[in-house]
């Protein structure tokens, strides 16, 4: 029979130069000496058709769409749930005490205290939409009520909110194809957030950071994000990892779908509010032993900027002086001090102001200190500033240009791409094969490809030491003798002055920072020292500044400096030498 068909076609196989075609099932040619497959093909002729028996009356395009993948039922909470379960085991793995009960018993009783909050489980009266139907699939009964929690011990959370999910659908008749979830109306409805205050993908790490300061982790916000934008935590299409019977799609993406890691200020100011909305009760205390205080959080810091451990007592003798001591300034308490601290801000804020004490920082004094302790006979075991300076700005650089590879080799785009509706759903699509095929070009050009990430799981921006791969040698061992002198049996900065700018504080509802518009005034080194440990934080040099200047009230304020070896002539910004330039080298 396929001696037929292909008795026209005498041209030689290109593999083995034979001339012994058939036809396979498909239609195609294939050489039977050795079986490989040309692109020829035969029509197949039905011997059945009959010429005029039919006659096409329309020529339609035919229905795209498919019937659904078997799912169930589920409401946007439990999809955030599952995201906070994920969050909480990655932090789990990265070291977070189990000790401290941080996922079971802290964690998940926020959480259950939100849904009580926002009614949305533990209540008698659930928010419901009054803007959207649920429509049913044909479900079986027991996959309706399958919910998961964020602690696998209880099951009371289970149970509750798939009852809520099932009051919810059960006065309607179709579950909608538009969008997986149940209640996606009702998180997208203006009213119902504002005054219900529905969850959200930056409430997460807001809920994550409350959870970790309740239970005195010594992971300070700035780590938290810092382990998001590395990809340690999942939060940037966390969404991959819900359960396969939780199908998202439509309306879903606005809320499950974010492209970049939030700002240190954005998610503070949520866990804020936050901890206002939930109406918590005191947090536990924040001692001078806890691992969050100032008095220990300090001495990280400085090992991470390599500056001496002789500063660290500097650092706590201003922590007195401002009265920062105290552990209730650093306890959160909705009733006597509803501020919640930001921890690594202030303390950055204490070093920076320590340092100015000590050195100046107004770009004549510090280099005169550093010439200073170049002519001694020990200049090689004293802390010299210069010296200093130029070992971190050649660290810093490259720490940039590391942290910008890894930025450029991330993977924003989701490996499933959700669209947002159907019409964009070819878009969506089209945008991905872009992205894989820039991502291969992308590898091809670098010496390491796309998905390797070497991040290391550390809490320090650089490493010192003599050890290969070190950032430079560590001065942590330095000594300060050449920036002290002894007076009255007492060793006090051998600097005699401290400036800075106007103190008097602006309202808060008026204006905001003021950085931006007298940066240009300050002294290089300062603005130098403030990119420094803004860096280090990843926070902007602003918030910094902002925090330096509650720092510098606390100190001195409008009345007369306090007593003691930090005593200081104040120099407003007015009084200092109007010329800046850059640090010396």
């Amino acid at each position: 029979m396929d001696d037929e068909h292909t008795a026209g076609f005498r041209e030689p196989c290109a593999q083995c130069s034979a001339v012994d075609w058939g036809i396979s099932d498909e239609g195609r040619f294939y050489c039977r000496s050795c079986h490989n497959v040309i692109e020829r093909t035969k029509e197949v002729v039905d011997p059945t058709f009959t010429p005029g028996s039919t006659r096409i009356s329309t020529i339609g395009r035919g229905s795209r769409r498919k019937r659904p993948e078997r799912g169930r039922q589920w409401m946007i909470c439990e999809g955030f749930q599952f995201i906070l379960r994920n969050q909480a085991n990655a932090l789990l793995r990265l070291g977070v005490s189990a000790g401290s009960h941080f996922k079971d018993q802290v964690l998940w009783q926020l959480w259950r205290l939100y849904l009580q909050k926002s009614q949305q489980a533990y209540t008698n009266n659930p928010v419901r939409s009054s803007t959207f139907k649920v429509r049913g699939l044909d479900l079986d009964s027991d996959s309706v009520v399958e919910s998961s929690v964020v602690s696998t011990s209880e099951t009371d959370g289970e149970k509750n909110l798939s009852s809520t999910a099932g009051s919810n659908a059960e006065n309607s008749s179709d579950w909608s194809l538009c969008s997986g979830s149940v209640d996606v109306g009702s998180y997208l409805t203006a009213r119902l957030r504002r005054t219900h205050g529905l969850m959200s993908m930056r409430k997460t790490l807001a809920l994550i950071h409350l959870a970790l300061i309740w239970s005195r982790e010594p992971l300070t916000l700035s780590d938290l994000l810092r382990l998001v934008n590395e990809g340690h935590v999942p939060y940037v299409n966390a969404y991959e990892e819900l359960p396969e019977e939780m199908r998202l799609d439509g309306r879903d993406a606005l809320i499950f779908i974010v492209e970049s890691v939030p700002s240190h200020r954005a998610v503070h100011s949520e866990a804020q509010a936050l901890a206002l909305y939930l109406q918590l009760q005191a947090f536990p205390p924040i001692s001078r032993q806890s691992l969050l205080h100032p008095a220990l959080l300090s001495l990280r810091y400085l090992t991470d900027a390599n500056l001496p451990d002789e500063l660290h007592p500097w650092v706590c003798r201003l922590m007195e002086c401002a009265g920062m001591a105290d552990e209730t300034l650093h306890t959160f308490d909705p009733v006597s001090r509803p501020v919640l601290p930001r921890y690594d801000v202030q303390t950055a804020a204490l070093i920076i102001v320590t340092m100015k004490f000590i050195f100046g920082l107004d770009d004549h004094t510090e280099w005169d200190l550093s010439n200073e302790s170049s002519l001694r006979d020990d200049a090689e075991n004293t802390f010299n500033l210069r010296r200093w300076y130029r070992l971190m700005q050649a660290a810093l650089i490259r720490a940039q240009q590391r942290r910008d590879r890894h930025v450029a080799r991330k993977q924003w785009k989701a490996r499933k791409p959700l669209p947002r509706s159907r019409k964009s759903q070819c878009v969506v699509m089209k945008k991905k094969r872009t992205a894989e095929q820039v991502q291969t070009c992308f590898e091809k050009l670098s010496s390491c490809p796309v998905g390797v990430q070497h991040c290391d799981r550390s809490s320090f921006r650089f490493c010192w030491g003599d050890e290969d791969g070190a950032d430079g040698p560590s001065l942590h061992h330095k000594k300060m003798d050449r920036v002290l002198i002894l007076e009255h049996d007492v060793l006090t900065p051998s600097n005699s002055t401290y400036w800075h700018p106007a103190l008097r504080p602006c309202d808060p509802r008026k204006c905001r920072s003021h950085y931006s518009e007298f940066e240009p005034t300050f002294p290089r080194s300062f603005v130098w020292l403030l990119q420094l440990f803004s860096f280090l934080l990843d926070v902007k040099p602003a918030d910094l500044y902002d925090e330096v200047l509650r720092v510098e009230r606390r100190v001195l304020g409008s009345r007369t400096p306090r007593s003691g070896p930090l005593r200081r002539k104040r120099r407003t910004r007015a009084e200092t030498r109007t010329e800046t330039r850059t640090p010396q080298r």
